[in-house]
């Protein structure tokens, strides 16, 4: 006979009984058939199998079972393939919903709305992004953190889009309500001329005691408006600040992340996140996701959204448990956020919620849904909002509510009045201490740093990258690499890119400077000239030299990132916003595939301090160069990020020498002043003679902006160039013997280098002919950013330009048209 879960010591005994197809039915389809939609959109489906179990049982089973598995509330997790999580939440579902107070949600309800339809009012026509449809939502984040209270969370990093931003920033962060009113009032719009984003998108920082009287300290993170974007983001933050606490970095910080229905499945920056769960120095020891889920996105239906009955169903590339819920049932929303927070503690792994409810309006405000879902807001417009649903369930008499509906209301009109008042913008946020040092804003020279690093500490350092441990056998061409750095080290032989950076990244970590550098194939280096790893031949033992430099240095990470730009960008953006005090470096594979993350590079990278007036030092790599390798493996295309650059936002340059690259990198880390940084590195020069300084080089100097050439008082023309092109210009000038020809290297073009780039051209006659040459075609590359600059630099000189016809494309798929091409504009820059 089969048994009904009737209590939790009588479900000890079940669960230790034999197999109950019955029970195993509603465990694994009883979601299926749960009412989860206010609206009635998702029409509830018995499977096969629960009717083939039902079929002469008892009623009284069948109705047990169905009352716990298929009401407001539906549970996901047969699906899953650990055994132990399965039977925790098998026995944490059956012993059934918690205690929860029904006034103090009813209350969380109306202030939810009630401050949604006082902006109605008082706003119209304006753009706000209600959360009404699924207001259940603030119970949820309530639920969340307080059961996440009392486990110990003492910090919730939160990602989201627009939809209930602001009641969110009222209600959980807790801003000060006459802020979130200057906000909206929009005050001192002068301040933000040219600058500055709308009011949700803006991040905050507050603080949420749970019931218990704990507090958590929340952080909102600012998102653009490209759905998704921000959740990378969120778990570099993440993951950055846990590890500044250690240990205990898990169990302090929670994050959540909260998901459209019809982003989460279309969106495919969602799913790369997903994939971070379980993979080394990415997971965050588990998220927790929540669909905000009005089954609309937009105009369009889920039928034209996602091709499963649910948006939620892309979770399930992850084992993990789904919630879905119905958002008009808050003792089930209570229940969904409690079981999520204790999941995710005992676990350490990721969990998702699916709210499910309805958008009260269009998509924003001032649109009109009944043009496009005529019948469905015509259900809408009169539907009660959820707190008077809920209050009618409680059977509560008119005075008490009328007393409920004062204290929800209480403050709005006066806080509106204040946010009138101010004069200048409310500042939402606040920045971690660790920023203190560090600014943003214009270049002064006074930022600038010594980085040159004595040659007794070069050689230690190099000591140290080139030591194995006892029993550890390298490859045979690692060994021989070794033996060459030794000789780099030495003098006898110059320094090449992988040292001088390994040189670089091992005074930093000496120093307490941790260093992160990740990207696809980035601990061996795309084009086999790293080595940050090295393999052990025989056991597959690893051994990572940087790791190992000095007693008590900072942390060395070199990860091989999954095959992802946008997501895996995101993240170290992230991680860079709660590390400004560490270098983080993300490389391309080829600086071609950094378009896969421009989104990344457009939203955060570049306009973060402009928007939200954030700021980061994360390092891109992108190699770069002509080289006969393909339209797909030739360019990091450099005038995307010029064209990007303003305000000195950012900075973006491209080193000609492995000294230079050593002294960028040394600067970045050292500087206060923290703006990204683009590197455009080569590929084919990373060990040529040409590209490859001294190890005095790196004992000595500092990065320079330009690199002139030799005074002559006959040339006749001056060659301006960045990058590998040089290189070329300078063996072709010595084949030829055109001494009469000077080629000067701008190897930082943003911010522009006015003053260096005046200083190296006054070592040459006034009649001297200037050249622009580049190898990429004539709309691609720094030319239409540079010749400008230079023209008003030199009061309006002529500037002759080489470089290849105009494309679609930065380079030609056949290796031989491109060494023609190259060949050809090489000595077209000798003949001019």
């Amino acid at each position: 006979m089969n048994q009904r879960p009737t209590s939790r010591s009588q479900h000890q005994s079940i669960a230790d009984s034999v197999f109950d197809p019955l029970a195993d039915a509603y465990r694994r389809w009883g979601y299926l058939q749960a009412d989860l939609d206010p609206m009635g959109r998702i029409e509830p489906f018995e499977h096969p199998d629960i009717s083939e179990a039902r079929a002469g049982a008892d009623a009284r089973d069948v109705d047990a079972w169905r009352s716990l598995y298929c009401g407001k509330i539906g549970f996901e997790y047969m699906h899953m393939i650990e055994r132990d999580r399965v039977d925790w939440l098998r026995d944490a579902i059956e012993a059934g919903p918690p205690q929860h107070d029904a006034r103090w949600i009813l209350e969380r309800l109306m202030e939810t709305e009630l401050f949604e339809k006082f902006l109605h009012t008082k706003y119209v026509g304006s753009k706000r992004f209600s959360v009404e449809g699924v207001a259940g939502l603030i119970p949820l984040l309530d639920s969340i953190l307080d059961a996440s209270g009392e486990l110990g969370t003492e910090y919730l990093y939160m990602a989201m889009s627009h939809r209930g931003r602001l009641n969110v920033m009222k209600s959980i962060a807790n801003l000060p309500i006459e802020d979130v009113f200057a906000g909206i009032e929009d005050v001192d719009p002068r301040s933000v001329l040219g600058s500055g984003d709308v009011k949700y998108h803006i991040g905050a920082t507050g603080r949420y005691k749970t019931r218990s009287g704990r507090d958590i300290e929340v952080h909102l993170a600012s998102n653009p408006s490209h759905l998704e974007a921000v959740d990378p983001v969120l778990m570099g933050r993440v993951r950055a600040r846990q590890e500044r606490w250690g240990a205990t970095g898990r169990e302090r910080i929670l994050p959540v992340a909260l998901h459209g229905d019809a982003a989460f499945a279309g969106q495919g920056i969602a799913s790369e996140v997903l994939n971070f769960a379980d993979i080394p120095f990415y997971e965050v020891g588990g998220t927790i996701h929540v669909i905000v889920n009005n089954l609309i996105g937009f105009t369009a239906e889920p039928i034209s959204l996602h091709s499963t009955r649910f948006s939620s169903d892309t979770g399930k590339r992850l084992s993990m448990p789904i919630i879905h819920v119905n958002a008009e049932a808050p003792g089930a929303v209570w229940w969904a956020g409690k079981l999520a927070a204790e999941y995710r503690r005992r676990f350490q792994d990721d969990v998702l919620v699916d709210i499910i409810g309805f958008r009260r309006y269009g998509h924003s405000e001032i649109e009109d849904p009944t043009i496009t879902q005529p019948v469905l807001y015509d259900k809408i417009s009169k539907h009660p909002l959820a707190w008077e649903v809920y209050a009618q369930e409680l059977r509560l008499d008119d005075a008490t509510i009328d007393t409920m509906k004062t204290r929800a209301t209480a403050g709005l009109r006066e806080g509106q009045e204040k946010g009138r008042q101010y004069q200048k913008r409310p500042v939402f946020w606040k920045l971690p201490e660790f920023w203190g040092r560090y600014v943003g804003g214009q270049y002064d020279p006074a930022f600038e740093v010594d980085t040159a690093l004595p040659i007794e500490r070069v050689r230690e350092i190099g000591a140290r990258l080139t030591h194995v441990p006892d029993g550890f056998t390298p490859h045979a061409k690692i060994a021989k690499l070794l033996q060459q750095r030794v000789e780099m080290v030495a003098g006898t032989r110059k320094v090449d890119w992988g040292m001088a950076e390994a040189i670089a990244l091992g005074s930093l970590v000496a120093g307490g400077i941790r260093v992160r550098l990740t990207g696809q194939d980035t601990r061996r280096g795309t084009f086999n000239h790293r080595h940050a790893a090295l393999i052990d031949v025989h056991t597959s033992a690893v051994h990572m030299p940087l790791a190992h430099i000095a007693e008590g240095q900072a942390e060395f990470v070199a990860v091989d990132s999954p095959l992802s730009e946008a997501a895996a960008m995101g993240f170290e953006y992230g991680y860079s916003r709660e590390f400004p005090d560490a270098l983080v470096l993300w490389e391309a594979q080829f600086g071609d595939f950094a378009n896969g993350a421009q989104i990344i590079i457009d939203q955060f990278i570049s306009s973060g301090e402009d928007k939200w007036d954030l700021l980061s030092g994360l390092v891109l790599l992108l190699p770069h160069g002509h080289e006969g390798q393909g339209p797909e493996h030739t360019s990091g295309r450099i005038e995307r990020f010029l064209q990007l650059a303003a305000n000195d936002n950012m900075q973006v340059c491209q080193p000609s020498t492995s000294g230079q690259y050593f002294h960028l990198l040394r600067r970045q880390a050292l500087r206060a002043w923290r703006k990204p940084l683009v590197v455009f590195t080569p590929k084919s020069m990373l060990r040529a003679d040409a590209a490859c300084s001294t190890v005095d080089e790196l004992a000595s100097g500092s990065f320079q902006p330009v690199l002139g050439d030799r005074d002559a008082a006959n040339v006749r023309a001056v060659l301006l160039c960045s990058g590998k092109i040089a290189h070329e210009l300078r063996a072709e000038r010595a084949a030829q013997g055109a001494m009469d020809r000077a080629i000067v290297t701008i190897e930082q073009l943003y911010p522009f280098p006015e003053a260096a780039v005046a200083e190296a051209l006054r070592a040459f006659p006034d009649t001297a002919k200037l050249v622009w040459v580049q190898e990429e075609p004539a709309n691609m590359g720094a030319l239409a950013y540079a010749r400008p600059r230079l023209k008003k630099l030199l009061g309006g000189r002529h500037i002759t330009s080489i470089k290849r016809y105009e494309s679609a494309s930065p380079a030609t798929g056949s290796a031989k048209a491109h060494a023609l091409e190259q060949r050809a504009l090489v000595k077209l820059a000798f003949a001019t």
